[in-house]
């Protein structure tokens, strides 16, 4: 079976501003993403995309409290069998003509493809009692505290 991905738009930046384009043929594909606060972006890691990347299952010390292996399913690494990464940004102004949503920085490279865009939905994407290991219970607790974290406090970059 083949499976095929296509982009739906790109990240992209403007004096350091973060924006979503959306393909022309994807554009009527925002109408009611108004209201939302925030979506979920699903991008493909293309910087990360390897034949030697996607064979790596056993990552190297990524996180300095944690263990010195750790396999790619317990890492939010962008080096994954099939490189697609997630991310929660907070929605500004969204022109439905052009197909712009204009959101807060997120941890992807301008020009990255985007794979799919959802509204975030607390019903859905929110979790109540959640543990996390050890390793890494000191990081923010709330996604609006992670633009001021210190991360090179916790990651091996």
């Amino acid at each position: 079976m083949k499976y095929e991905i296509k982009p739906v738009g790109y990240v992209r930046k403007k004096e350091e501003k973060y924006f979503l384009e959306i393909k022309e043929e994807y554009i009527p594909a925002l109408k009611g993403l108004d209201g939302f606060s925030h979506v979920n972006v699903l991008w493909w890691c293309h910087l990360n995309d390897s034949e030697e990347d996607r064979d790596k299952v056993i990552l190297g010390h990524l996180y300095k409290k944690a263990p010195r292996e750790m396999g790619v399913f317990s890492t939010r690494a962008p080096i994954r069998p099939n490189p697609i990464a997630l991310t929660v940004v907070s929605v500004g102004n969204i022109d439905f003509d052009d197909g712009i949503i204009n959101i807060s920085p997120m941890d992807a490279e301008p020009d990255t493809p985007i794979i799919d865009v959802k509204p975030y939905q607390p019903s859905l994407d929110r979790v109540r009692n959640v543990s996390v290991p050890e390793w890494c219970t000191d990081w923010p607790e709330w996604y609006e505290d992670s633009a001021n974290f210190d991360w090179r406090s916790q990651v091996n970059f």
